[in-house]
């Protein structure tokens, strides 16, 4: 079978490798760079309702902590929860004490591609603490929050009170302005701080209310509790930003270094110069021809 084979001279072919290698380099390493680089997804989460109370039976005979959360939720994995009761047990003479009873109770925390967000909201809703059974801690005709962080831009935390706030039986009035103190003789106190909201270049927390609580009702020392209580807190970190592509196409990257010369003639001994000398050689031959065919035809 004939076959036509034409050969690259080794040393073009290294040449054009070379030129090709530096070309293609840096394109090369920016995919590498890209296949490699996981970044942080972000991070959201919700809560509708979450305690630190100390709670101090039978004149502080008895320490019971009072940690409860009511629809905690986190994502990465999106999530929900829509429980409207808390209950604790071991407080109440062993029969199951309800913390939190509400109409709405709705905690949301979502991370998609680029984006995290988280809200809370809570309507129609009472909180009660060991001692006082048949007086509400506080009670809420709604609050919400809502926390969203994207990457790449700055990130925002809302919260609103939405209705009256009734404390220890005292309806109040909660600004932004500061803390609201409730006190009531007998009973207790209660600090109350609205819409604390917070945010920094990739985070942001929103809580729609925070209560500092002391109660010791008639101070007979059946139950004192001491601490804090948080009603509808939302917070999310921004996923990480996508790294900036280079506007530079491939094609457009030029070799480093000097110019990359043809080496086809440099194989067979060549220069630039050989056209010429070839030229010159054939007309030499032409008249030397030339010359022999006159000299015959004297002879």
């Amino acid at each position: 079978m004939n076959s036509t084979h034409f050969r690259m001279p080794a040393r073009r072919l290294a040449t054009v490798a070379t030129a090709t290698v530096l070309a293609a380099g840096p394109a090369a390493l920016a995919g590498a760079g890209a296949a490699h680089a996981t970044g942080d997804q972000g991070h959201a989460s919700a809560v509708v309702l979450r305690t630190g109370l100390d709670v101090n039976l039978l004149d502080k005979t008895v320490d019971v902590p009072l940690a409860v959360a009511l629809n905690e939720v986190q994502a990465p994995r999106s999530a929900q929860q829509t429980a409207l009761t808390a209950t604790l047990d071991g407080v109440d003479g062993g029969r199951p004490f309800s913390v939190l009873a509400a109409e709405v109770a709705d905690a949301k925390a979502t991370v998609t591609d680029g984006k995290a967000e988280a809200s809370t909201r809570l309507t129609h809703a009472k909180v009660h603490v060991p001692g006082l059974p048949l007086l509400s801690l506080v009670e809420i005709e709604g609050v919400t929050s809502e926390a969203v962080c994207e990457a790449g831009r700055t990130p925002t935390a809302s919260s609103n009170l939405l209705g009256a706030v009734t404390v220890l039986g005292k309806k109040v009035t909660v600004t932004t302005g500061g803390p609201t103190d409730v006190k009531v003789p007998g009973v207790g106190e209660v600090r109350l701080d609205l819409s604390k909201n917070a945010t920094t270049s990739r985070t942001a927390a929103a809580t729609a209310l925070e209560l500092t609580v002391s109660v010791n009702p008639l101070k007979l020392g059946v139950a004192e509790v001491e601490g804090t209580l948080t009603l509808a807190k939302a917070t999310c970190e921004a996923p990480a930003a996508p790294a900036a592509a280079s506007n530079t196409p491939a094609d457009d990257v030029k070799p480093q270094g000097g110019p990359v010369k043809e080496a086809g003639l440099a194989e067979t001994g060549g220069s630039s110069l050989t056209p010429y000398l070839m030229g010159g050689a054939l007309a030499l031959l032409v008249a030397g021809g030339g010359a022999v065919a006159v000299a015959r035809r004297r002879h």
